[in-house]
């Protein structure tokens, strides 16, 4: 088994043994040091394949899943892959240790880790999966179990809104990608994405493959959060701070952006998918950062600051994508450095904004609040605190010396030489890109001025603060300080980074290009006095303006009224849907058992009867079968007899009688075409069941005659008519039915194949023995469920409550 294979294995068994071990673990120590080892162990391991991939090599393994449907389970490590899974890894180590001193331990952790595991596994096999189906498989995943880490707290109404949200919008966007998956596998005729890259030139020609485009964005943007789908984003911060600093900063909002790039070579290059990747994107970048400012709790502004970050990087993309349509020439290798900006504030956001997340965690931990309207005054009481937030903030402003200062530049440089490109309509449009990610930058700076002096300078307000603030214990600040550290790092030593890490991802960008040495510019952090750099102090002066009169022009939010917010119409949307749904359930759901029998058979008698009418499929021919002996009709008759009797029986015992009569006949009618086995299972179903039924009749009251107008008998008696005519024409017609080879032929040699002289065992055992499995499973899944109602018990605490 491959490394690579273990390193998406490894949390989900590690997250299925949680449950069984952590009652004896947690007598030894906390369940996280035990959980910090998964990451750890996988980030070295992945780690050691960096100077391979550095050196243009690839690992690929295929592992047989679905092969007649062509669905394997293939896994693909190369530049793009590498980089999410160090995040996923790396990032996960620094939150589970941050997790281990922030949650008590009064918590329900061993949920908490085996959901965080879950997700981490699921995020692995989303960036390394080279399969468009077991990417999918991954990717629902990875909703499922954020869905169950959102709400974690499930007893918070919030935050079971809040997961509900998140769920409904990224599954909906999950399932637009599945039907763009499936259209590119018609276009193309395989699911592996390297063999989609390979014949992408055939692929554009069809026709299925701007909806394709159109689909898969949808799934990118949803789990992105790029506007309008960015609203479940903020409403996702009800979770645990550990939960925010993984997910929404370096791990499940980055899936979206892995999509857009993994398929930027398939893709780019088209029109459409460069307005609405760089388009939407900076419309993201723009309304994140504008939304921000207003906001006064510290983790939705966060939120509201991911959002805008999440857009920056998408536009990157998007910009980077107008090198495919060149292709590999010198005056285009400008427009590639767009995606390679994108890939390097990718990994910058996910160090600052992570350390900004645990920051506010430990401000919430440790003071009570995270309202920036009751906070100040807490740079001398918490300096270590106070510090992370000073760097974290300034490289998300992006000011030296911190590594967003030179992914920003770069975004700026890109937005500038974007205005140059004669396609595409750009040359009319392009200049709004500088202008828009100028004031963008601008309301991103406020925001984090913002975050900083409203929660640390200014007068410190005890009497409005739950605890009295200290400063944060060792073990709470480690995974901070350890990013704040490789913020600045980076700003010394980028081109490191770019050399190991961008460098190789720059080449699964665009594979068509020769040399991605070419791809990858050196990073410098002073270019000298250009536009860039005069943008930048732009930014900072009219930030600062805006900033210290944040007072006269604020009131400008009021202007965008509650009422027309895309919340509000998520949450119209929402009601409207429950309730048209609960009016049709209403129509329907009568109580009366016969309204559902008369819905059941008048769509069983409109479909089935009416697909077989209008296939022409109700083909008789009477000539080849056997004749009918005298004593099959009295058996017939017999049986017509007791069903009409039932229908005027005013007794059960005797309506119970006449359904033994008919159960009976049936197993007569075995004997005669030679099935004993069955004639035998009949007549012990038959009599069982007649006992069981007289037994339980003993004890309820007489049938009482059911009074209904004789219209509704007579409605029911021609559904009857209709059904019992429907079932008949059917079973003649797949008797004389020969437009096709009988099943029967195969079972004919049921000995050859299966080694059984009996076909019907054979076909349970052998030929359905899959289907039979999961007949018993359903069986075993019904008898838990029906055990643990029965043992379950409630809680002491909750029966006192309850009392």
């Amino acid at each position: 088994m491959g490394t690579v294979l273990i390193a998406i294995l490894l949390p989900f068994v590690c997250a299925a043994l949680i449950p069984l071990l952590y009652r004896r673990l947690r007598r030894i120590a906390h369940l996280g040091w035990f959980v910090l080892s998964v990451p750890i162990i996988l980030f070295i391991l992945l780690a050691r394949y960096i100077p391979q991939i550095a050196g243009g090599k690839t690992f690929i393994h295929t592992y047989e899943w679905i092969p007649s449907f062509s669905i394997n389970f293939t896994t693909y490590l190369d530049g793009l892959s590498i980089i999410f899974s160090l995040l996923i890894t790396g990032v996960g180590s620094l939150v589970i240790l941050y997790s281990i001193f922030y949650l008590s331990t009064k918590e329900s952790l061993h949920h908490f880790y085996c959901y965080l595991l879950l997700f981490m596994g699921a995020m692995l096999g989303v960036v390394i999966s080279d399969n468009l189906m077991v990417l999918y498989t991954f990717w629902e995943l990875t909703s499922v179990s954020s869905f169950l880490l959102i709400a974690f707290w499930h007893h918070r109404k919030a935050s079971r809104a809040g997961a509900r949200k998140a769920m409904t919008i990224t599954v909906f966007g999950g399932l637009s990608m599945l039907a763009g998956f499936l259209m590119l596998y018609v276009a193309s005729g395989t699911f592996s994405i390297r063999d989609i890259v390979a014949n992408v030139e055939i692929i554009r020609e069809h026709s299925l493959f701007i909806p394709a485009l159109l689909l898969i964005l949808i799934g990118a943007f949803t789990k992105s959060a790029q506007f309008p789908f960015h609203i479940w984003l903020p409403d996702a911060m009800e979770a645990p701070t550990p939960v925010s600093a993984y997910l929404h900063s370096a791990t499940m909002v980055k899936a979206g952006i892995y999509l857009v790039a993994r398929f930027s070579p398939v893709f780019g290059g088209e029109a459409i998918w460069f307005w609405l990747v760089s388009g939407i994107g900076l419309i993201t970048l723009f309304w994140g950062s504008f939304n921000a400012v207003r906001q006064t709790d510290l983790k939705a502004l966060l939120a509201f600051s991911t959002v805008s970050q999440l857009g920056l990087i998408m536009s990157l993309f998007g910009l980077g994508s107008v090198a495919h349509y060149f292709g590999y020439a010198e005056s285009s290798i400008i427009y590639t450095q767009a995606s390679f900006a994108a890939l390097f504030h990718l990994i910058n956001h996910s160090t600052f904004k992570g350390a900004l997340f645990m920051m506010v965690g430990i401000v919430d931990h440790e003071v009570g609040t995270r309202d920036i309207r009751r906070l100040g005054g807490l740079m001398a009481l918490m300096p270590v605190t106070f510090t992370i937030a000073v760097i974290g903030g300034f490289s998300m402003a992006g000011l030296p010396p911190f590594n967003g200062f030179l992914s920003k530049e770069m975004f700026f440089a890109a937005v500038l030489a974007i205005r140059h490109v004669d396609v595409f309509s750009i040359d009319s449009w392009g200049i709004l890109f500088p202008i828009v990610a100028w004031v963008a930058s601008i309301f991103t700076f406020v925001y984090c001025m913002i975050l900083i002096s409203h929660t640390f300078f200014g007068k410190l307000q005890p009497a409005k603060l739950d605890k009295k603030p200290h400063e944060a214990p060792i073990g709470m600040l480690i995974s901070p300080i350890i990013l704040c550290l490789l913020v600045v790092s980076i700003f010394f030593f980028p081109n490191v980074l770019g050399h190991y890490i961008l460098q190789p991802a720059m080449a699964s960008i665009y594979p068509t290009y020769p040399s991605a040495s070419d791809l990858t510019p050196h990073i410098y952090a002073w270019h000298g006095v250009n536009t860039e750099l005069l943008m930048t102090i732009g930014v900072i002066i009219i930030g600062i303006i805006l900033f210290k009169t944040m007072k006269s022009w604020k009131p400008i939010y009021r202007v965008f009224s509650p009422k027309y917010t895309f919340n509000t119409y998520y949450n119209y949307l929402i009601d409207f849907s429950e309730k048209g749904s609960r009016k049709v359930t209403n129509r329907y759901m009568s109580g009366n058992l016969t309204h559902y029998f008369v819905y059941i058979y008048v769509f069983f008698v409109a479909l089935i009867a009416g697909y077989f009418i209008w296939s022409d499929a109700l083909a008789f021919d009477f000539a080849k079968d056997s004749p009918v002996d005298s004593y099959e009709l009295m058996l017939v008759f017999v049986m017509m007899f007791a069903a009409i009797w039932m229908i005027f029986a005013k007794g059960r015992i005797t309506a119970m009688l006449l359904n033994g009569v008919l159960g009976y006949s049936i197993a007569f009618f075995f004997v005669i075409f030679r099935a004993p086995d069955l004639a035998l299972t009949q007549l012990v179903v038959e009599s069982v069941t007649t006992a069981l039924f007289l037994l339980c009749f003993k004890y309820l009251p007489d049938l009482m005659p059911e009074i209904s107008r004789l219209r509704v008998k007579w409605s029911n008696a021609v559904i009857a008519i209709f059904v019992g005519a429907t079932v008949t024409l059917v079973g003649l017609a797949v008797v004389h039915y020969d437009r096709f080879e009988t099943v029967a032929e195969y079972f004919n040699d049921a000995y050859d194949l299966a080694g059984g002289s009996n076909i019907v065992n054979t076909i349970l055992g052998d030929f359905r023995a899959f289907d039979t499995m999961l007949e018993v499973v359903v069986l075993l899944i019904a008898g838990l469920g029906v055990y643990t109602l029965t043992k379950l018990k409630p809680r002491k605490e909750e029966a006192d409550h309850e009392n």
